[in-house]
């Protein structure tokens, strides 16, 4: 594929469906979520582990079938260094419309309205900073 710069620090091909299908576009205000956020981490890495997705790699995958990634909208991403928990922090507080937290990675996404879902572990008393761990609200039996 050739390179095509997308914003200082990402190319087309980074957003690719894995399957190599071809499907190698993002979301303009994706990409400059992605930029700002590489901007705010002075410029560490972010890898992209998901961008687009075409219908067949999303089924082989599990994703649903109204994933964000299916329209160039959504990215899976890790940022060398950074806990995952400390990216959610910021893009929640920047108003990213959609987003999904994991433990190990982050998924952000552009679309029409607000979404979120938490597929974090519940434990407490992890390598989290305390600031961002999640109270476990488990009733004691």
């Amino acid at each position: 594929m050739p390179a095509t710069r997308l914003a200082p620090n990402f190319e087309r091909w980074e957003f690719a469906c894995k399957c190599k299908c071809g499907f190698d576009t993002a979301d303009k205000l994706l990409v400059e979520y992605l930029q700002a956020l590489s901007d705010h981490f002075d410029n560490r890495a972010i890898t992209i582990i998901n961008g687009c997705r075409c219908p067949a790699y999303n089924a082989k995958v599990g994703g649903g079938l109204n994933s964000q990634h299916l329209y160039a909208r959504a990215a899976d991403i890790v940022i060398a260094d950074i806990h995952p928990h400390l990216v959610q922090e910021i893009l929640d507080d920047w108003g990213v419309p959609g987003m999904g937290y994991y433990d190990d990675f982050t998924h952000l996404d552009t679309r029409t309205g607000r979404a979120r879902w938490d597929k974090r572990a519940r434990v407490v008393g992890s390598d989290v900073p305390e600031s961002l761990q999640l109270v476990d609200t488990t009733p004691a039996h």
